[in-house]
């Protein structure tokens, strides 16, 4: 076994440990507790921008997905919940379920602070299916070191937990699995991944070393309970990135056969640099190589899932020959509106995760999606003169719009739609931008919340392509962009103001050609 560190090895050899298993209240009355305060605050909520076909809590704040599988003919989504409040608190874990990613159900609250080990919080963490079938949930265990607040920084150690029924209704924790070596970590210890390669259990998850770098450890085990230290995966390059927070790792084939590994992070502490990383942290991907028995080597730059406003923490996993991705739509910077309204964020559609032609990962909506379009109207070819609105739909909040631009016969400075554009002159602009070589969410004059603007490249192949497709999906808060069939995605919070949600074809000082336009009008998921 290699290690950069023998002294990490020697302090996590848990191969011949047991789960500790740490009771401090009960988990049954810490459950029904914790649905009682969603129930309060869902029975008051604001649905002025509460979403129609994203996943949301019924009340209170949410944010990473978590244990993302299918089992057993059904679709799960488990994502950190504060339900007790609309801003991030003791994190419990919500739940939902589908038999098709269309139709959802909520499902009982999942996981509650039961342990002493998690104390403060079940934090992320995946779930994966078994030799045997069944699946395993790997979460992280969470504690204040000082007992109080994050003054003292983390306490942090990775749990397992196994499912009472086929429809992960109820669970049985097991326990902490992995210790976190304090002397080895600056706090931050969270966020297990797991799978399987060639005969072996492995697990990654986000450590910032004790000299304050963002790292992957690599454990593994034989049998999903007892795990030993084996390396550092990865440390990031940038000496600014503290620690790489909801790890994924996973192999990924292109239309040849020929096989990479992606290594997903959401790096702390990446300082803006150009149209790079706006957010407060921003979540990417590295493509490179790896085999057991060694790190990962990355063959690629640090590039963007998502370069909208609100994109972080996304969670992939491996299925029927897919690798399905959904992210959270993260919300922090102030104001928040939606907090007044006892709900705080929602996820993004789920996206399937492809190695393209072009040596690039394309991340565009599953065909699922389509099973909400409830009607489609064609509009076919359009012109738009300089500096005219033309309003396609009078009110929009459960839409989604194919659109083609055909750039040859397009000379306007920005040309694309405007959404949410409300009777006070407010709204939000989905733009191809000519001067940057860019499409652009705008929110500078949105009615509520955070302003600002973000912008996804277009390569030179595609600029050169002469046209432009966009894909937009409109809900009553949030806006995401696929841009020539997920080349790039754009994932925005969007709150309109006061009356009916116009979309507008746009063009500023200059014309745009538009060669084909689809509306298609979404239903509910059912939340």
């Amino acid at each position: 076994m290699t290690t950069l560190n023998p002294g990490i090895a020697l302090a996590n050899d848990t191969e011949s440990n047991d789960p500790v298993l740490t009771p401090i209240a009960d988990h049954a009355e810490r459950l029904a507790a914790a649905e009682a305060g969603v129930a309060a605050l869902a029975a008051t909520r604001n649905d002025r921008w509460y979403p129609r076909f994203h996943i949301a809590s019924d009340g209170g704040w949410i944010n990473d997905p978590n244990g993302l599988c299918h089992y057993n003919g059904r679709w799960h989504v488990f994502y950190q919940l504060h339900p007790y409040g609309t801003q991030w608190g003791p994190m419990h874990w919500g739940h939902v379920s589908s038999p098709d990613m269309v139709h959802w159900r909520r499902e009982p609250i999942a996981f509650a602070p039961s342990l002493e080990q998690e104390r403060h919080g079940v934090f992320s963490g995946s779930a994966v299916i078994g030799d045997d079938g069944r699946p395993r949930i790997y979460y992280t265990g969470h504690r204040w070191a000082n007992g109080k607040d994050n003054t003292g920084g983390d306490w942090q150690v990775q749990m397992l937990a196994e499912p009472d029924d086929d429809e992960l209704t109820s669970f049985t924790k097991l326990g902490m699995i992995i210790d976190c070596p304090t002397d080895e970590v600056d706090h931050h210890f969270r966020d297990p991944k797991v799978w399987k390669t060639a005969g072996t259990w492995y697990m990654t998850f986000g450590v910032s070393s004790k000299d304050k770098r963002g790292q992957m450890w690599l454990y593994t085990s034989p049998d999903m309970v007892h795990w030993t230290f084996d390396r550092v995966l990865f440390e990031h390059p940038d000496p600014d990135v503290f620690m790489l927070e909801c790890p994924d790792f996973f192999p990924i084939t292109d239309a040849n056969g020929n096989e990479k590994w992606v290594i997903g992070f959401s790096a702390m502490g990446a300082k803006p640099r150009g149209f790079m990383n706006r957010n407060l942290n921003n979540a990417g991907y590295m493509i490179g190589t790896w085999k057991p028995g060694e790190s990962f080597k990355p063959e690629t730059e640090f590039r963007l899932w998502d370069w909208g406003h609100n994109f972080y923490a996304p969670q992939s996993f491996a299925t029927d020959g897919r690798q399905i991705m959904y992210g959270w739509m993260s919300p922090f910077v102030s104001p928040i509106s939606m907090e007044e309204d006892g709900w705080c964020g929602n996820l993004t559609l789920p996206r399937e995760i492809t190695l393209g032609a072009d040596g690039d990962l394309h991340t565009a909506p599953v065909k699922e999606v389509e099973g909400l379009r409830l009607s489609t109207v064609e509009l076919g070819s359009m012109h738009v003169e300089p500096n005219q609105d033309v309003t396609i739909l009078d009110d929009a909040q459960s839409t989604e719009i194919e659109m083609t631009i055909d750039l040859n016969a397009t000379n306007a400075e920005r040309a694309g739609l405007r959404v949410h554009a409300t009777p006070d002159d407010h709204g939000t602009t989905i733009v191809y931008d000519a001067q940057t070589g860019r499409v652009v969410i705008d929110r500078q004059n949105v009615a509520h919340g955070d302003r600002g603007y973000r912008a996804a490249p277009l390569s030179e192949e595609e600029l050169a392509n002469g046209t432009l497709t966009l894909r937009v999906f409109i809900d009553r808060g949030c806006v995401e962009v696929y841009v020539n069939g997920g080349r790039q995605a754009m994932s925005s919070y969007s709150f309109s103001g006061e009356g009916p949600r116009a979309v507008q074809l746009i063009a500023e000082s200059g014309a745009m050609q538009v060669s084909g336009l689809t509306v298609h009008e979404l239903d509910s998921i059912g939340l």
